[in-house]
């Protein structure tokens, strides 16, 4: 759990009392905040993170948004295994095993073939550096080809992965600044972010028009001719704090990559695989993307997992053409990875845990509104299914946001796991307008959760944001 170190007097005091017990600087690993100490994880139990001076803390978030059936599952334990002995590597390109070809059947049917085919890597980034050269290539393939489809639109306050490729297609400020010279240019558009984005007055089906012809715009501005694809989250994740797209915007969106004949690339590697309640985020949009991106929720974090899928009409072109995706990765296709994830979707099937997502993920939404919609540092709650974010404003009226560095959403994050609390929550910034300013938190608990813990969740979590407020 990498947590940021803050300096006030009274948030050292803080971390003093929060018993952390490895020092940064007397760790050989190299942490993503060389500066900061960190709390020693031992194991975890069901929804309990377990650190090794014995503190349980409820982990109300799967990390970031990936713990979807919990922690200590022995049937995904036993899957692990029982492949790990079996053969835990596969060289992709002269074999293929069992368990991957039973994940991507499982993977492409649960799409009702709107989907027809699966690419397994390991991460979220990787799914997307694969997505961006497959836009590319498809359009190469096509016949007669269409060399010139170079460049990308995806949206402002967005977030695709650290790689150079998905660090290029997203928008995320903080993430991008020291590389920013090195990265492919992409252009941006705004998101559907009704709570800052709309006009006052604006109803919904304006709203969306008006992003509508806002992409059509960048069509026109780079010449139809050389876009590949608009990239966009369904659900925004870290970048915005669980923003879903209004009704009517992706099939708006949609309509526009159809008139200049640019592909649809939805990048669910936070949002999808059941988190917002269907396995997939699109089932909710009316629109298929022709690439889909998927991660976190895919194998609940028992292993490094993620993948693509690939629409028919994207596959056939390629069929058509050269047959090979000029693309891969050592360990593209990892059985161990494979087996986990099979496991994970399994159980979230056998056990229609998707329903109870929706059916917590309602009661989640209620009680969060219910305790903090009056606080005045509450400006928004939003989500969808078991995905939910609190945006804080310093001035609930104006909308005004707290300033970067005073790390709001990073302090009641850590907090959190203060023993009075017991909770983890996710932390995120950049969600005003500027991209850099704005902190949220995101409430994203396992699947298989029950209405007492959601209801202990929330009460916990409003009585941990009064708490951080009423001393600010």
């Amino acid at each position: 759990m990498v947590l940021r170190q803050i300096t006030s007097a009274r948030e050292e005091k803080d971390n003093v009392e929060s018993n952390r017990v490895v020092p940064g600087d007397g760790s050989a690993v190299f942490h993503r905040d060389l500066g900061s100490d960190f709390f020693p994880l031992k194991e975890g139990r069901g929804n309990y993170l377990i650190l090794e001076d014995g503190r349980r803390i409820f982990d109300a978030s799967g990390g970031a948004a990936v713990g979807c059936i919990g922690w200590g599952n022995e049937r995904v334990a036993q899957a692990i295994m029982k492949q790990t002995m079996a053969m835990p590597y596969c060289a992709t390109i002269f074999y293929t095993t069992k368990v991957q070809e039973e994940l991507c059947r499982l993977l492409i049917d649960s799409t009702n073939g709107k989907m027809s085919r699966a690419y397994i890597v390991n991460s979220g980034s990787e799914a997307m550096e694969a997505a961006v050269k497959l836009a590319r290539q498809y359009f190469l393939e096509l016949s007669p080809p269409q060399p010139k489809r170079t460049r990308f639109i995806s949206r402002m306050q967005s977030y695709h992965g650290i790689t150079l490729g998905a660090l290029a297609v997203g928008g995320h400020k903080y993430r991008r600044a020291k590389f920013e010279p090195m990265l492919m240019d992409v252009k941006r558009v705004s998101p559907c972010n009704s709570y800052r984005g709309r006009k006052p007055g604006e109803a919904d089906e304006a709203y969306v028009a008006r992003l509508a012809d806002e992409l059509d715009a960048a069509f026109q501005a780079l010449g139809p001719e050389t876009v590949c694809a608009f990239v966009a989250e369904p659900v925004v994740g870290a970048a915005l704090g669980c923003v879903p797209a209004l009704p009517g915007y992706f099939e708006a969106m949609h309509a526009v990559c159809k008139k200049y004949g640019a592909l649809l690339i939805f990048d669910e590697v936070m949002c999808g695989m059941g988190r917002t309640g269907t396995l997939h985020a699109w089932e909710q949009e009316k629109v298929v993307p022709d690439i889909q991106t998927i991660g976190k929720g895919l194998g609940g974090g028992y292993q490094p997992v993620a993948g693509l899928l690939v629409n028919k009409t994207v596959i056939d072109v390629l069929k058509k053409g050269s047959s090979s995706f000029v693309h891969g990765h050592t360990y593209q296709g990892h059985p161990v990875g494979c087996a986990a994830a099979l496991e994970v979707q399994r159980i979230i099937q056998e056990e229609n845990l998707l329903t109870n997502v929706r059916a917590m993920g309602g009661l989640l939404e209620r009680q969060l509104k219910e305790r903090l919609s009056q606080h005045p540092n509450v400006g928004d709650i939003r989500g969808r299914g078991l995905f939910w974010g609190i945006e804080f404003v310093a001035n609930k009226e104006t909308k005004e946001a707290f300033p970067a560095h005073d790390h709001v959403s990073m302090a009641i994050s850590e907090r959190g796991l203060k023993s009075e609390y017991g909770i983890m929550v996710y932390p995120g910034a950049g969600s005003a307008d500027d991209g850099v300013h704005g902190d949220h938190i995101i409430i994203s608990p396992a699947f298989n959760i029950n209405a007492d813990e959601i209801k202990w969740i929330a009460e916990t979590v409003a009585r941990l944001i009064e708490d951080y407020f009423a001393e600010l």
